[in-house]
This record gives structure tokens, C-alpha cells and sequence, in this order.
């Protein structure tokens, strides 16, 4: 499917949506209807970029995050805490276009969920 990119919203959301199950797995069992509504989110956010409505996607972005960073205060509220910080960072980037700095937070957030794994030294 051809895509009318904004450049404000990235086209990797599809990778995030595809990869969700595997990223959200060391959250453990039971985390199916979290995923489930940040899947949706995530393609709501896609469906918005695609009509090119870039506050609607950056809003659906915005509430995955959020959904994500609930299920890390389940577990680490202090990792929660700063994943909230992250997000905003995100949001930020986004609203202003900064591609890179989305990116690189978005990936720090993850990081921080235990999502991906690290690489060890």
C-alpha cells in the first residue's frame, strides 16, 4: 500500500504494529487485551497519517504510549515514571517535526519497557 507520508508521523509504525506481540512479550501473560488496544491505536494512527491528519495521528501515538507506559507502572513504577518523561519527549518531537528525536525516544522507551531486549557488553 502507497502511503502519502507526512514526514511528521513515521511509516515504521507499521514495524511497531507488526512486531507487538514480540515487543510487549516480557511484559508476560495476560497483557493480550493491552496489546490488543495498542495495536488499535497504533493503526488508528496510521489511518490518520494516511488521510494526513497529522494531530490525529499524533494523538493515537500519544495514547499507545500512555497504554504502554500502564502496563510498565504494573510492574516498575519508577521505570514508569520515566518512561512518562520519555513520551513527552516523543510528543514533542513529533508536534514538532523532528523525526530523529521521535525515533530515538520512542526507541529509549522500549528499551526502558523491556520490550527489546539490551545488548550486553
Amino acid at each position: 500500500m502507497q502511503h502519502k507520508h507526512n514526514d511528521a508521523v513515521p511509516l515504521a509504525l507499521e514495524a511497531v504494529v507488526t512486531q507487538l506481540g514480540t515487543l510487549l512479550q516480557g511484559f508476560g501473560p495476560g497483557t493480550e487485551p493491552v496489546a490488543a488496544a495498542i495495536r488499535a491505536s497504533l493503526i488508528a494512527a496510521m489511518a490518520a497519517r494516511d488521510r494526513g491528519d497529522r494531530a490525529g495521528a499524533i494523538a493515537e501515538i500519544g495514547g499507545a504510549m500512555e497504554q504502554l507506559i500502564a502496563l510498565t507502572d504494573r510492574l516498575d513504577p519508577a521505570e514508569a515514571l520515566l518512561m512518562r518523561a520519555i513520551a513527552e519527549r516523543v510528543r514533542s518531537s513529533l508536534q514538532r517535526g523532528d523525526l530523529a528525536g521521535a525515533k530515538h525516544g520512542s526507541t529509549v522507551m522500549f528499551e526502558k519497557s523491556g520490550a527489546v531486549e539490551r545488548q550486553r557488553s
